[in-house]
Parts: structure tokens; C-alpha cells; sequence
């Protein structure tokens, strides 16, 4: 039985005893929590629905309590359930009911753990977003690692998820960039409010490979030859990046577009014919403190050309004119601002300001011997995805950036990502999981063969039913990490998977030795450890991460 089994049986409970006595089963909430209590020894699980609701309901906490207790313990597959405190209910199973779970993802495989919550959703996920004058640095590395991570949590749960990519390639930073590129080629230094490193110097050398006339070019031609190479190189070099990183975007939207078009035209448009925009100081103005913005947004300045917001605007009505009922934009610490600024514009263009999600992540550092690192070799001078996958691996990075909330300032520590051994959590994980496929591959050559139907009654040991309930977890983990927008929850998870099977792999043997033969007993664990490494391995790919069967 699994927690939400256990808590869809309280809550049928709780409406029969409603029933008894005439109560009305609107006091009851949807949802009732089951929990493992602290103490192993006060029970399988706990729940505080008496507390909740008796009261309401006009009764005292621990008479509901029992009242509760007795229904639940009648129940096929709990063999009690007992009062605590003022008002807590201590739930046990019965083994056969709890090693049910067990059974249940050797059944269900690598579809173990999804859901449907978010079936029939649109979800329209953007990340990372860098700009293309540069290696992506380690606040989009983050991102690269958080957001993939996030689309795959997102579909787990039955939704239909769209990565995209939008590709700053208008404004004034690709001015910038341009003109680094033409100072380097030409062998002068960086402008003062250019781009600077190897990387501009490398990418000036393929644009007059690609075009060797280029800098004898009148100046707007050799201008624009620079911007369509050497924008399209460097982006082509994120593209190369984040791939060999494990992350890939359906969508590659390109903010030029939506100025070529005419789409940003479109949008003023329709908001001055609904009076969303209002003109004053020689510019039109978007009435975002109606939405809860904190000040209004100029739109159209006084010179006539689109502000930053217009592109937004223009880019968000897109995004729901393709069907995206929900755009999730996941944005840099430097973005604060952005949240109320994208839910009035959905606003002011008729939707609900619901339709758009921000997400802020906070700054990555890198620590090395104790000491920042704070140069790239190549980028010069910020740190690059490439440097830290060079440092430490594909695998030791995404999870490590996938760990924690992004809501916190992180520091990598680079000495104790390489280190095999269980200090470094990722390799925590990933050895539980080898240890687990040597399991099964020495059970093969003992010609032990896994059974899906083993006796899993036999599963009595407190180590073993504490990895069953932990195993048990995982579905409300992914339910709950999708809601919340947190794949570090499935990192964290998994650590503690891991050491429940640490715990139980140092007290109970699985496999015979010597003449031994196989018990029910043996087999029953073989079929523990193989609901564990697949549990295992279910959430090490939704975190983009590898689950090596050697290590």
C-alpha cells in the first residue's frame, strides 16, 4: 500500500464515520496528509486529520481520533492503528500490504513514480535564453541543468511541455558583440563596452574564413556580414554546448522575428484599441500598476522606437496564440522585475495573469581548494559551462546544480565533485545504483531469476520495511516537485533512497554463499533490490543524470 493508497483509505475512513454520525463530508479536506513519523517506533506512518477537522466537526480531537482508529484498523492491510498526543494517529501495515509496493514497480518499470496532474496541460518552458555574445556562463548553466530537469518532471505528470529558447539576437548588446568581432579581426583591443577572450578572438577568425573579404566591406555591409556570421557562429557554439550537456530545445525563437514580422506592431496596437496603453511624455505608456506592477511601463519611447517590454509583449501574445496555457519563464537573479511586468501584460491583453509563471534563480560560484574561481580560460572572464563540465563531468554537474532550490546562492565545490566517495552525493547515488545491477548480475550467474510474484510478506526486517515505505514515496516526491517547480526535491529523495538501501545492504544478505540455496526469503529480496535500482534509475533520469550499473 502506498502513502496515497494509505491516505485515499483515511479519508474513506474519516467520510464513514462522518456518516455514523451525521456530519457533513464538507468539513473534510480533499487531500489528507500521511506522513512517516521521526520515530520509526511510533508507527509505518502518522497522520493529523482529528486534529484537523474535529473540531469543525464538533467533536473532540481524540474522540474523533479513535473513532478513526477503529474504522482504519478493520481495513485489509493495516494491522493498527493507534492514538498519540492530543490527537495523532500512528498507522502500521501489515508486511504483505506494505510489500506491495515493491511489486508495484517491478509492474510499472520506468513509468513508476508518473502521474496525470497535469494531463491536458500546455506548458510552454523557457530557459536559459543566454544572449549570443558569449559561452554560456554558470547562471544559465544552472538553468540548462534546473529547466531540463523541470520539463521532464512537468511531463512525468502528464503534461505537454515545449522547451524554448529565445535568442536575444536584436538590440544593443549584439552591436557590442559585433564590434568586438571586427576589433578583433582587424588586431585592435575589445571597444571599451565590448566582449572580451579567446572565444572572440576564435570566432573572428571563422567569420573571415567564411567571408575573407569581409573587413574591406563599405562599413555597413562589412557590419552586417560581421552580425549574420559571427551571431551565428556563437550561437551555434551555445547550441553545441548545451547539447553535449543533455539539454536540447524544441524551439529556437529568435527575438529579431518578432520585429521583421510586424508582431510587435501588432501587439501596440491591439493594446492601444483596448486602452491598455496610454500616451504621455512624448512615449506610450502600459498601464501595468492596474495588474499589480509596481510603476508603468513605457512601451513605445519618445523617439518612437519599442522599448525591451515590447518585445516581451509581442513574444508572450505569441506564445499563446500558439495554445500555451501556461508559459513558464525561467529567469536570472538580475529579473525580479519581470514578474509583475509578464502577468500585466497578460492582463492587459485579456488573459488571466495566471498564464505566466516566473522563476528566479540565484548566482552559481565555483570554489576550488577552498577559493573562488573566477576565470574562464576562454571566456576570460566570467566561468563557462565548458569549464565546469571539463572539471568535473556531464553527470557531477547537472545534479549538483539540480540539488538545491534555485531560490539560494550556490557554491560548487569543485574538489568534492570529483572525489568517489560518499561525501560527493552524486556518486552517493549512482554507486547505490551499481551496487544494486552487480546485485542482480551475480543473482544471474547463480541462476537466480527475478520474481515478480516473490512472497514479499517475508520482507520483515525494520531496514527492509523502512526501504519499502521510502521506495513507496516516490510517486507524491515527483507530484509534489512538479507542483512546486523543485526538481532539487527528486535529488534529495534519492539520496535518502539511497541511504535506506546502504542501510539495508549492511544488515541483510541477499544472496546465498557457498552451498546455501535460495529461500523464499532470497528471492523476495532480489525483488526489494530491483524495486529499488529501478527507483533509482527512474529518478536519476529525470534529473538528466546516468545510472551506471559499473562503477
Amino acid at each position: 500500500m502506498t502513502p496515497a493508497a494509505l491516505a485515499d483509505l483515511v479519508r474513506t475512513s474519516a467520510a464513514r464515520v462522518f456518516d455514523d454520525r451525521g456530519l457533513d463530508h464538507g468539513i473534510l479536506p480533499e487531500q489528507v496528509t500521511v506522513e512517516r513519523p521521526r520515530n520509526p517506533e511510533h508507527g509505518d506512518y502518522a497522520t493529523n486529520l482529528a486534529l484537523q477537522v474535529a473540531k469543525k466537526a464538533g467533536l473532540a480531537p481524540r474522540e474523533f481520533a479513535q473513532a478513526l482508529a477503529d474504522v482504519i484498523s478493520a481495513s485489509p492491510g493495516v494491522e493498527s492503528a493507534e492514538i498519540a498526543g492530543p490527537g495523532f494517529l500512528n498507522l502500521r501495515l501489515a508486511a504483505d500490504a506494505q510489500g506491495e509496493i515493491v511489486r508495484q514497480v517491478l509492474g510499472a518499470g520506468d513509468g513508476y513514480g508518473r502521474g496525470d496532474t497535469l494531463t491536458g496541460r500546455a506548458i510552454n518552458l523557457e530557459f536559459v535564453s543566454a544572449n549570443p555574445t558569449g559561452p554560456i556562463h554558470l547562471g544559465g548553466t544552472r538553468w540548462a541543468a534546473v529547466g531540463d530537469a523541470l520539463g521532464r518532471l512537468l511531463e512525468a505528470q502528464g503534461a505537454a511541455v515545449t522547451r524554448e529558447y529565445y535568442f536575444n539576437d536584436a538590440g544593443a548588446q549584439i552591436d557590442r558583440f559585433v564590434r568586438s568581432l571586427i576589433a578583433a579581426a582587424q588586431g585592435e583591443p575589445a571597444p571599451e563596452d565590448g566582449y572580451a577572450g579567446t572565444y572572440v578572438d576564435d570566432i573572428a577568425a571563422q567569420v573571415l574564413r567564411a567571408e575573407p573579404t569581409a573587413l574591406s566591406l563599405p562599413e555597413a555591409e562589412r557590419d552586417e556580414t560581421f552580425r549574420r556570421v559571427g551571431v551565428g557562429l556563437m550561437f551555434a557554439e551555445i547550441k553545441k554546448s548545451l547539447h553535449e550537456f543533455g539539454t536540447d530545445f524544441d524551439v529556437y525563437f529568435h527575438e529579431d522575428s518578432l520585429h521583421g514580422s510586424g508582431a510587435v506592431s501588432e501587439v501596440v496596437a491591439e493594446l492601444k484599441s483596448n486602452e491598455s496603453l496610454y500616451f504621455a511624455d512624448e512615449a506610450w505608456w502600459l498601464r501595468s500598476t492596474e495588474h499589480g506592477d509596481d510603476k508603468d511601463r513605457v512601451v513605445i519611447k519618445s523617439d518612437g522606437a519599442p522599448a525591451y517590454i515590447a518585445g516581451d509583449l509581442a513574444y508572450l501574445r505569441d506564445k499563446i496564440n500558439r495554445g500555451f496555457d501556461l508559459c513558464i519563464y525561467m529567469l536570472g537573479a538580475d529579473h525580479h522585475g519581470y514578474v509583475a511586468r509578464l502577468k500585466a501584460a497578460a492582463a492587459a491583453m485579456g488573459h488571466s495573469p495566471d498564464v505566466v509563471e516566473v522563476l528566479i534563480g540565484q548566482m552559481v560560484n565555483l570554489v576550488s581548494g577552498g577559493k573562488p574561481v573566477r576565470m574562464s580560460k576562454r571566456a576570460g572572464t566570467v566561468v563557462t559551462l565548458e569549464d565546469l563540465v571539463e572539471a568535473v563531468g556531464v553527470d557531477a554537474a547537472r545534479y549538483e546544480l539540480s540539488r538545491y532550490s534555485v531560490d539560494s546562492t550556490l557554491d560548487v565545490d569543485l574538489d568534492l565533485l570529483r572525489k568517489h566517495t560518499n561525501e560527493n552525493p552524486v556518486f552517493y547515488v549512482q554507486y547505490a545504483h551499481a551496487r544494486l545491477s552487480s546485485i542482480q548480475r551475480n543473482a544471474a550467474e547463480l541462476g537466480l531469476v527475478l520474481r515478480p510474484d516473490a512472497d514479499v510478506s517475508l520482507l520483515t526486517h525494520p531496514r527492509e520495511g523502512d526501504l519499502i515505505r521510502t521506495i513507496g514515496e516516490f510517486p507524491s516526491v515527483l507530484t509534489k516537485a512538479a507542483e512546486l517547480r523543485e526538481p532539487h526535491r527528486v535529488a534529495r529523495y534519492l539520496e535518502s533512497l539511497a541511504s535506506a538501501y546502504h542501510k539495508f545492504y549492511d544488515v541483510a544478505r541477499v544472496l546465498p554463499q557457498g552451498d546455501e540455496e535460495a529461500t523464499p526469503l532470497t528471492y523476495a529480496r532480489l525483488a526489494l533490490c530491483e524495486a529499488a535500482r529501478q527507483v533509482l534509475a527512474n529518478g536519476l533520469s529525470l534529473l538528466g543524470v546516468s545510472a551506471p550499473e559499473r562503477m
